[in-house]
């Protein structure tokens, strides 16, 4: 069950489209593409979806308190948290602790397919520690999934400061009873588990001596001057244009194309037939939703690269637009035998996800216009928080992670209380452009690659990894040894006194 639970998740199609008010159709579109920190690997290495986990990795399950921030009898409510551990390179008492923070998920993926941990234990003489969110896997509060994801009281205690608590509960654990209080602890995350990484060293930077946080865009909310301005689809646009303009100018002008062919009798059927879909379209969303994904898919993990869409496109044997994108449609699935719309079974995280967006995830979503080949979709911010109202009985509160985390003005603000954090981006990943992408002090460290995808660089490595990518991750254990020894030498100095 476990392992089908994790393939379905991981193999998703990547973008989905949050229409929370499902009862009409015409209801506005918040198209807010996943962050999943694995899918990149996933889909290079198909192969580890298969693999055993390693014996050297042990699963405990501690008492998690349910709320820790308030003092109401129900807030000292108790789950079990899992968490997994991996002695084999620990050097002892006193020896690093290298956490990794669980993102929107199992941490069964993250098992698999997160290297850097695994491949950097051994020079660091390092306690591996893979810590799974709240609501995910087999961390559920009250008793059983079904009971948490009742209503929005359930749902309540379920967000990021809730997490980084849990993690910093485990963690001291960990320290206490393993006789480790002097271990230092660098955390690791990935997407938005890089986020949750950055917050927990500002929040906790008694626990946590650095943080790696890849791909991790903790400036991709509202009011915050994207890089380039367009963020995300520009992003995705430029990858595409870069490798040929009349790829990108044929995807640009098929949004048009696909609103006037269905515009006519029989519409939907056409372009039903068209592109080969495995049931009838109910509307135009289904099939934009479905190209979108495929588009992002390509820029934001290379998989498939830009160059095999674009490649599909540009060498269609007609000129017709709809006819070279259904080209590119085919050499992304080549497999499949219809397309857009396969039944598909929801993940956890689909199911969990839109919750956290709802509530404080809560992204810029004005997509397209501009120079994107996006078709445009105005930001509407009420009838978003008026369809999450509809959907769970709350409000977004989209103001929050920045006014609890910092993000406003974070040249600014961060260099004067925060240190020891890598920002690690790949500038092909759409989500850079809600990244940190230079340097903020001498211990707030952009390391971005320009060729670079989402959360590469702490994924398993392979002989055939890019020279760029070795070199990413060569300079990033540099960086935390260079931490390791300054807490040592300080550690030291203490004890002499």
């Amino acid at each position: 069950m476990r392992s089908s639970l994790f393939s379905l998740q991981c193999l998703q199609l990547f973008s989905i489209t949050i229409l929370l008010a499902v009862s009409s159709v015409a209801a506005t579109r918040h198209r807010i593409p996943r962050m999943s920190p694995i899918k990149g690997v996933i889909l290079k290495h198909p192969e580890i979806l298969s693999a055993q986990l390693s014996e050297d990795l042990q699963t405990f399950y501690y008492e998690q308190t349910l709320d820790h921030f308030n003092y109401r009898p129900e807030s000292y409510i108790k789950f079990k948290q899992r968490y997994v551990m991996n002695f084999k390179y620990w050097g002892g008492p006193n020896a690093p602790i290298l956490a990794y923070l669980g993102p929107e998920g199992s941490i069964d993926g993250d098992l698999r397919a997160i290297g850097f941990l695994n491949e950097n234990a051994p020079g660091f003489k390092a306690l591996q520690v893979y810590i799974e969110h709240r609501y995910y896997g087999q961390s559920i509060p009250f008793g059983s999934r079904e009971e948490a994801m009742r209503n929005a009281s359930t749902f309540g205690y379920f967000n990021s400061a809730q997490a980084i608590a849990d993690y910093a509960e485990i963690l001291l654990h960990i320290k206490k009873k393993l006789h480790a209080q002097h271990s230092p602890v660098i955390v690791i995350g990935a997407s938005y588990g890089g986020s949750l990484a950055t917050w927990f060293r500002l929040k906790y930077p008694h626990i946590a001596v650095g943080a790696l946080a890849s791909s991790a865009p903790i400036l991709y909310f509202l009011n915050i001057k994207l890089t380039p301005p367009g963020g995300y689809d520009a992003v995705v646009s430029n990858d595409f244009k870069e490798f040929s303009e009349t790829c990108y100018h044929t995807i640009r002008k098929s949004w048009s194309v696909i609103d006037s062919v269905a515009s006519m009798p029989n519409g939907l059927a056409l372009l039903s037939q068209k592109f080969n879909t495995c049931q009838p379209l109910g509307n135009t969303s289904e099939l934009v939703d479905f190209l979108e994904g495929i588009y992002e898919g390509a820029a934001q993990y290379d998989s498939p690269p830009v160059n095999v869409v674009c490649g599909a496109i540009d060498g269609a044997s007609s000129n017709d637009i709809l006819s070279k994108i259904f080209a590119g449609v085919v050499a992304t699935y080549p497999d499949w035998p219809c397309h857009v719309n396969k039944p598909t079974n929801q993940s956890e995280t689909d199911l969990n996800w839109p919750w956290q967006v709802c509530s404080e995830m809560v992204f810029p979503f004005e997509n397209g216009g501009n120079d994107t080949m996006f078709p445009y979709e105005p930001s509407d911010l009420k009838s978003f928080e008026d369809e999450c109202m509809s959907t769970y009985g709350v409000r977004p509160r989209p103001h929050w992670v920045t006014t609890y985390y910092g993000g406003n003005d974070i040249k600014l603000v961060l260099r004067r209380f925060g240190s020891n954090i890598i920002f690690s981006n790949g500038l092909k990943d759409p989500y850079s452009s809600g990244g940190v992408l230079e340097n903020l002090s001498k211990s707030l460290l952009a390391v971005s690659t320009k060729n670079g995808f989402h959360a590469w660089d702490v994924g398993i490595s392979s002989d055939s990894d890019p020279k760029w990518l070795v070199e990413q991750r060569a300079k990033e254990v540099k960086i935390i040894k260079r931490w390791l020894a300054k807490y040592y030498r300080d550690l030291r100095a203490l004890i002499k006194r």
